[in-house]
């Protein structure tokens, strides 16, 4: 999903709560964990050309196709709506799911942070990147089945970062999850001319989870 959507450590565990403070008994039932969906060929992208914004309907499938092959992708998230202003996405719980066969907590995480570092990139435009720098996510129940949405709104837009709250409900409207991440809005750098030795610590094209 990539416009240079950095993933930074997060203290996200398997973070879901049980469901009326009850925990599913170790080997009960899970929900079933099967291979995502088969992820189309992806599109080339280079981040310095920034995301397409033609509509945040067109845009959001261009985000599905150039990260199919992202982790993003690899967890079924989906992007319905996507503008710097707001951000909207889905996320399957089959093949998602912990041992107690719940949401895990960093699959929602990864859905909060995929959907603010596209915001911020969207927000930061061509020949700039975002980079998260942080992310912090409260897991309120458990889901077990179906998928999850979630809706990511921006709290502040600025010229060196964003931030956005992200809200991830289930198919009934109940929230789940509510996560702040904060990018870190950078300039892309250049190519190097042949000949330029770049140094180790170099990264100028990193991939959405």
């Amino acid at each position: 999903m990539t416009a240079r959507l950095t993933t930074v450590p997060s203290a996200a565990g398997d973070g879901a709560s049980p469901a009326d403070g009850e925990l599913a008994p170790p080997g009960g039932p899970a929900s079933t964990a099967g291979p995502g969906p088969t992820a189309p060929p992806a599109l080339a992208f280079d981040p310095a050309d920034g995301i397409p914004q033609d509509d945040p309907w067109r845009t959001a499938d261009w985000i599905n196709r150039v990260g199919a092959r992202t982790l993003a992708g690899r967890l079924g998230i989906t992007f319905l709506e996507a503008s710097p202003e707001r951000l909207v996405a889905t996320m399957p719980v089959a093949g998602n799911s912990q041992l107690y066969g719940m949401l895990h907590g960093g699959a929602s995480a990864v859905l909060a942070e995929s959907m603010g570092s596209i915001g911020a990139a969207l927000h930061a435009g061509a020949g700039r990147i975002a980079v998260g720098v942080d992310l912090n996510a409260t897991h309120h129940r458990a889901v077990r089945a179906g998928e999850v949405t979630g809706v990511a709104t921006a709290l502040f837009l600025g010229q060196t970062a964003a931030t956005y709250e992200v809200v991830v409900t289930d198919r009934s409207g109940r929230r789940v999850c509510t996560a702040r991440i904060t990018c870190a809005l950078r300039a892309t750098r250049r190519k190097r001319t042949q000949g330029t030795t770049a140094s180790p610590h170099t990264c100028t094209a990193d991939s959405n989870r």
